[in-house]
């Protein structure tokens, strides 16, 4: 199954200790997605942020490599909304109001439960 990640996403394993990619794989996800457009706000993060959210982003970055890239265009969140649709596939966020705009949308969700593991909505 495919799933795409989220900027937040690739910042889970600093913040959290959790391994996204052991997880996802545990929930059956083995074709990881890096929209374009999260790329760019991880590289963005990554210059204008300090201390933990700094190092959490440079390491998001680094793991957004480790996916298959898709060019996307315009804001990541309206991307990923518009690429979970035409991918048929999940997306792993914890942003509250995406997770919102993608249920609508009957996309399912990944997020952090209990700052220890992956749960699929």
């Amino acid at each position: 199954m495919k799933v795409i990640i989220d900027t937040n996403a690739f910042m889970i394993p600093v913040q959290f200790g959790v391994n996204i990619f052991s997880e996802l794989e545990r929930l059956g996800y083995k074709d990881h997605i890096a929209p374009s457009s999260v790329v760019r706000e991880l590289k963005g993060l990554k210059m204008l942020s300090k201390g933990k959210d700094k190092l959490a982003a440079n390491a998001g970055f680094t793991l957004s490599g480790e996916c298959r890239q898709v060019i996307t265009e315009g804001p990541a969140d309206d991307a990923i909304v518009e690429l979970a649709i035409e991918e048929s596939c999940a997306v792993l966020t914890n942003d509250k109001e995406l997770q919102e705009r993608l249920a609508n949308k009957n996309v399912a969700v990944v997020y952090l439960r209990g700052k220890t593991h992956l749960e699929i909505k």
